[in-house]
């Protein structure tokens, strides 16, 4: 016989819902015992006396398995209910879209529900959004919104802020828009939806202009300054950053983790590296998350030795180093980068047993080749698991960097026949490998074949590379024209690496031509000042050199300072021109320029000037 108190429908229901909480259906099957042996009790019957309450016990112990995983245990219940309500129909839909079988079957009930002639009610219609949403179901989210219409619930602003966050995971950022355009009442939750849908939709100036907009009726919250500063990172928006960050001061919120990390990415992109450590630092507590952004923050502005030193600091302390950091370190190494540092990172990867990390293997496979250690990158590359498109990317760009052409070609047909996909990254290696072998014609072969063979779109990176490589085979009529002919023959780059080619040929001629079209597109660039200038002396036409370079300083522009790296006894040393003389330090530095030097053929004086090798 049932306990007395079990025959109480609220109070079972409560008991009910405790266990739906908990995830706890072994005691929620042991209550709906108590339903199956009492059937009089909890007869689902349009004549029960207390319908109304036996209903709530029956759609609690739906919602019950619908919470506790049980798609089939709560889908059996809702079957033997005579009598169901909105609620019922909410409960089922939830489970479904919960379960294995996904949005599929929650939209299938939630078409049985119409069917059935009830009514829909404002959680019914933010469910079925929400299963929407996650189909990427376009046509469904346009469905629900007529009916939403039709049954007059557009003045809800739950429903409204569904709909919106719906039409942005659909990729339908118009129909965001004109549903946050129709609704009567807004809250910070409709604002923050529509500003962060943009920012992901890469809208980022109307993102920042509705986060304007919004400021004038609403007060913004924690997630509503993370979707604003999202937006001003995607458009290198610093100074619409730091007016956010001063509001996000003095609304009291500076010290919200995820508005801490907004703020370092938005400084980390737009290349305010200070900036960015001040924040790390002023948190409380960082953790591997704030380490990751700031470090990539550090390689993506070109700064690896903050980078290192950093990682290093923080190793030290009692923050859980992981994958994504291990990642973010790596892809700070360069050319430059200390290998002894490399090898400590891969020895903490096999410590941590992190080797099995298709992110960690890819950034150890770049870190060995950028750091000259091809071999290692192949032994990382052989023993990496289930390899994805990045690595074959990576290994191909190890053998390009190397000079190693013909091996590129030979990896990228592996690449094929193990199914990986190549992407417009692979085809910058490819092209790489056919400049260090002089096949021009194979080059343009394969550029050709991007779109028409494998549906990749060439980037202007990839003209650039054939520009290169018909440059270094001498062909600089072909160059000139292959740039004019093609879809971004106003691309600095382009005339750029054109005017390189032909500094190294010494032809005047086209070589103004390029220096006139590289001051057109980007006149503020000094690079084509400096390579015009290395023309005129290869021709020992020192008064035009004079002349370019008076232009130059008088336009205020600088030729970008040149740094040369030496490791000695495990610690780089860096320098520029003249910079050895001045340090305490350099002695032993200047014996090893010394040796370099006449290996080379170089005179002494030079070195000890500093010279980059």
């Amino acid at each position: 016989m049932a306990v007395p108190a079990l025959l109480n429908y609220a109070y079972l229901s409560g008991l009910l819902a405790r266990c739906g909480r908990a995830a706890d259906h072994r005691l929620g099957a042991a209550l709906h015992a108590t339903v199956v042996k009492n059937p009089a009790h909890f007869l689902l019957c349009p004549l029960h006396p207390s319908l109304r309450h036996v209903l709530v016990a029956w759609n609690a112990l739906v919602s019950m398995y619908a919470r506790c995983g049980r798609h089939d245990d709560a889908t059996r219940v809702f079957d033997e209910m005579r009598v169901r309500d909105s609620i019922s129909w909410n409960s089922l839909i939830s489970s479904a879209a919960a379960s294995s079988s996904g949005a599929d079957d929650a939209l299938l009930q939630f078409r049985r529900m119409l069917r059935s002639g009830l009514s829909c009610d404002h959680a019914t219609f933010t469910t079925v959004l929400s299963v929407s949403a996650r189909a990427v179901s376009l046509p469904a989210c346009a469905m629900v919104h007529g009916l939403v219409v039709s049954r007059g619930f557009e003045g809800e602003v739950s429903i409204g802020n569904a709909l919106v966050t719906a039409y942005f995971e659909c990729g339908s950022p118009d129909s965001a828009k004109r549903a946050f355009q129709g609704m009567t009442g807004r809250n910070v939750i409709t604002w923050t939806a529509m500003i962060s849908g943009m920012a992901r939709a890469e809208l980022y100036e109307d993102s920042i202009l509705l986060f304007r907009q919004m400021r004038r009726t609403v007060d913004a919250n924690n997630a509503t300054y993370s979707s604003s500063l999202l937006a001003c990172a995607g458009s290198l928006a610093a100074k619409e950053g730091k007016q956010i960050h001063a509001l996000i001061v003095k609304a009291g919120l500076a010290t919200d983790l995820h508005v801490e990390s907004g703020l370092m990415d938005v400084y980390s992109k737009c290349g305010l590296m200070e900036d960015a450590l001040s924040v790390f630092r002023a948190c409380r507590q960082p953790d591997e998350v704030f380490l990751t952004v700031i470090l990539v923050g550090f390689a993506q502005n070109g700064l690896e030795e903050k980078a290192f030193e950093l990682f290093a600091e923080m190793a030290g302390e009692e923050i859980c180093i992981d994958t994504n950091m291990v990642s973010a370190v790596l892809g700070a190494f360069g050319a430059s980068a200390p290998i002894a540092l490399g090898k400590q990172i891969h020895a903490l990867v096999i410590k941590k047993c992190f080797g099995r990390n298709i992110y960690v293997c890819n950034g150890l496979i770049n870190m060995y080749s950028k750091c000259g250690e091809l071999q290692e990158s192949v032994q990382v590359f052989d023993e990496t698991p289930s390899k994805n498109s990045i690595s074959w990317n990576s290994i191909i760009a190890a053998f390009a960097r190397h000079g190693q052409g013909s091996e590129v070609f030979q990896l990228f047909e592996s690449m094929k026949a193990s199914g990986a996909n190549p992407t417009d990254v692979t085809f910058l290696s490819l092209l790489h490998g056919c400049s260090h072998v002089g096949s021009a014609k194979k080059g343009l072969e394969i550029l050709n074949s991007m779109s028409s063979q494998y549906g990749v779109l060439p980037r202007v990176e990839h003209y650039a590379c054939v520009v290169d490589m018909l440059g270094r085979a001498g062909q600089l009529d072909d160059a000139k024209s292959f740039i004019e002919d093609g879809p971004f023959k106003d691309s600095a780059i382009l005339w750029q690496a054109l005017m390189g080619a032909c500094s190294f040929h010494q032809n005047l001629e086209i070589g103004k031509y390029a220096a006139e079209k590289l001051l057109l597109v980007d006149p503020e660039s000094p690079a084509s000042y400096v390579l015009l200038s290395n023309i005129y002396s290869a021709e020992g036409r020192w008064d035009d050199r004079a002349k370019v370079m008076k232009k130059m300083r008088e336009m205020g522009l600088r030729k970008d300072t040149g740094k040369s790296w030496i490791e000695l006894e495990k610690e780089v040393h860096s320098f520029v021109v003249g910079s050895l003389t001045s340090r305490p330090d350099s002695a032993p530095v200047d014996d090893v320029l010394l040796q370099l030097s006449a290996v080379a053929g170089d005179h002494q004086d030079d070195v000890m000037e500093g010279n980059a090798l």
